[in-house]
């Protein structure tokens, strides 16, 4: 029997059904969320050293990229050998660049690291002890009456106890997670040499992709995904591979000043200085707020001459390192640069702020080019100026 869609009641009653089934669905995730987040999380669990291998092999694919083709290439006894065995050497000169820096981490800053926070944490009882003196001191000088001394004195103490509170908990949380690192050693190991074959094949791997795109979209579609890809690997590349460096020159060029200045915890805050150096824009204030509480407790003037070399050290990334090493790799304003660091960051933590920047940058220009191509189909002008 035909049914007449076109019928008042007939068309409710499809609606209706589809609602009912939508929300029957819903309801079944709904109530199987706990369930269901298990069951990601053991797949994820799972995929961990694969995730782990993708992830070393993107990044240790711009050292393999420059010892195969620009240090072996321009060798002449290399530039004859077969691409083949030219890539065992790449390989294998760049896992030994990464063991080597990771043994110099592991032997000279991992161990000045744990003392500097184990020192900390034991020190917090005399920096609460010195944070009340203070605010006593201040009261005293300011010759305030009892009612607003008491309400400074409650405010000042509150502040103290906050940033001293901030410290005793972001320590521990840098301690977990190296422990954590160390934990999931298996993993790690398993992600190594994982990321070793995906080195070794990545064309193949690369092709392989290619060809199930090419066999489930049309030629349209598939050319459009492989453009976008090239465009996601470009900004993530030049913009991760460009951060890390300047992150680690900021790195070094932090525990060189701050040894000159004779700072307290100078391996630690040098560290901390260049790991948030990777996100960009607020990344150097991240990183300096907590060091400056850190050194204040240990001497006040020493912490005024921690943000006199702090400024000093941005003024350099800045203007001579960064757009050395990173130019315009991100192509975004400021303030959608604020925007993807927040969004992200609230989403991700701290992975979030990192590749949050250029994640947005990619959405933004995709987003961009088809408004441009709608203007462009209804003639009218693309800028955004002529809008104004």
């Amino acid at each position: 029997m035909k049914i007449n869609w076109n019928s008042k009641y007939n068309t409710i009653a499809a609606y209706t059904l589809i609602v009912i089934c939508l929300s029957t669905i819903f309801y079944f995730f709904a109530s199987q969320m706990g369930s269901f987040s298990a069951k990601i999380g053991y797949l994820i669990s799972i995929m961990n050293p694969f995730i782990i291998g993708f992830v070393l092999a993107y990044l240790l694919n711009f050292i393999l990229k420059f010892y195969e083709e620009r240090l072996l290439t321009n060798i002449g006894s290399f530039n004859k050998i077969k691409q083949k065995r030219k890539r065992f050497i790449s390989i294998a000169l760049t896992y030994l660049t990464f063991g080597v820096l990771f043994y110099l981490c592991i032997h000279f800053v991992l161990p000045q690291l744990t003392e500097s926070i184990v020192g900390i944490i034991n020190q917090i009882p005399a920096y609460m002890d010195d944070a009340r003196n203070l605010t006593q001191d201040i009261i005293k000088d300011l010759h305030v009456n009892d009612q607003m001394a008491k309400f400074m004195e409650n405010k000042l103490n509150e502040i103290a106890t906050k940033a001293i509170t901030f410290i005793s908990e972001i320590m521990p949380l840098i301690a977990d997670i190296i422990m954590k690192l160390l934990s999931s050693i298996w993993n790690i190991v398993l992600g190594l040499i994982v990321s070793v074959y995906l080195l070794l094949d990545k064309e193949k791997f690369y092709a392989i992709s290619k060809k199930i795109v090419c066999a489930m979209f049309s030629k349209k579609t598939a050319d459009r995904i492989f453009e976008l890809t090239y465009r996601s690997n470009n900004t993530f590349g030049r913009f991760l591979s460009g951060k890390i460096i300047d992150s680690a020159i900021i790195g070094v060029l932090s525990f060189i000043l701050f040894t000159i200045a004779k700072m307290p915890y100078v391996v630690l805050i040098s560290v901390i200085i260049g790991i948030t150096n990777i996100i960009p824009f607020f990344g150097p204030f991240i990183g300096a707020v907590p060091c400056f509480v850190l050194i204040l407790f240990e001497s006040p003037m020493k912490a005024l001459i921690f943000l006199a070399l702090i400024f000093l050290i941005q003024q350099i990334d800045g203007n001579i390192i960064g757009p050395k090493i990173l130019g315009d790799s991100i192509g975004i304003s400021a303030f959608w640069i604020l925007f993807s660091i927040l969004v992200a960051g609230e989403i991700f933590g701290f992975m979030g702020m990192v590749v949050g920047v250029p994640l947005f940058a990619v959405i933004y220009s995709i987003i961009k080019e088809n408004v441009e191509h709608r203007l462009k189909e209804k003639n009218l002008p693309t800028e955004t100026k002529d809008y104004m």
